[in-house]
């Protein structure tokens, strides 16, 4: 645990139908290290994420206020960027939830929770308290994953949380398809009218199907860069299903307030470029 990583793990066959990944961010700076900003982008994701060691910090853009995130954080769709301050000893564990996991396990009406965030302790009692305190005493990776997938199926077991909706299974084909669909189309997938499938997915996902689709098409193209930063741009924009290289700079600048290119090279500059590292 002392060598700095990303890596992306998979649920148990028992928790897939409601859990997509675990995602873990493992950075350790020098105590005097000045810590660099990173610049958190849209992601088309609910998700539950536990800070064993430092907690991480955020603040709003051309805002001063800096805020610091609850041990466990419960995380709604941003479709705004964030700046997320880490500590010097940094560990993130990311439970990446399927997309309308997050509304059956609470009950909340997800749009609520869009742009913001909520402590998990808050919602679900002392379990998560106890949790994170056996997080952080545990000293590896797999014992911490162990506790965590315990803590799931105590979760699951509980709250009768049930993906059978067929906007459910609609929004996780979103989250696959290469081209953008009618919302005729979608409609249709969940056997409602388009004012209901509209309704039902705002209520579940907390964002609009259209704009659901923008962001996961957003998100793609982000880390198709990433991993071939030699790609270029009109190579990406229509490997993500974008008509052209401007209709993928305008979803950038509405989701970053940034051009493709000025957020590449900010990008270059996150905290886990510092280790050769990058979300993929």
């Amino acid at each position: 645990m002392d060598t700095p990583f990303i890596e992306d793990f998979s649920p148990s066959l028992a928790l897939r139908e409601h859990v997509r990944k675990y995602q873990v961010f493992r950075l350790l700076f020098k105590k005097e290290a000045l810590l660099p900003t990173k610049y958190h982008t849209p992601h088309p994701e609910h998700c539950l994420t536990f800070y064993p060691r430092d907690l991480q910090r955020y603040s709003h853009l051309r805002s001063p206020t800096v805020g610091t995130y609850p041990r466990c954080v419960i995380n709604g769709f941003y479709n705004v960027p964030l700046n997320r301050h880490g500590g010097h000893d940094f560990l993130a564990i990311k439970v990446v939830f399927q997309p309308t996991t997050l509304f059956c396990l609470t009950g909340i009406p997800s749009q609520q929770l869009t742009n913001t965030f909520l402590d998990a302790q808050a919602v679900w009692g002392k379990e998560v308290g106890l949790v994170c305190q056996r997080l952080t005493s545990a000293q590896t990776l797999p014992e911490m994953l162990l506790i965590l997938e315990k803590f799931l199926a105590y979760l699951f077991g509980h709250r009768l949380c049930q993906s059978g909706h067929a906007v459910d299974q609609t929004s996780r084909l979103m989250l696959h398809q290469p081209n953008a669909a009618s919302l005729a189309w979608l409609a249709d997938q969940s056997s409602l009218s388009i004012r209901q499938f509209i309704r039902k997915f705002e209520q579940r996902l907390g964002i609009s199907p259209k704009m659901f689709e923008r962001i996961v098409r957003f998100d793609r193209a982000y880390r198709m860069k990433n991993a071939a930063p030699d790609l270029d741009w009109l190579s990406i924009a229509l490997s993500c299903g974008y008509y052209d290289h401007q209709h993928l700079v305008r979803d950038y600048k509405e989701f970053t307030g940034l051009t493709p290119q000025s957020l590449f090279e900010l990008e270059r500059k996150s905290p886990e470029r510092t280790f050769g590292l990058f979300e993929y």
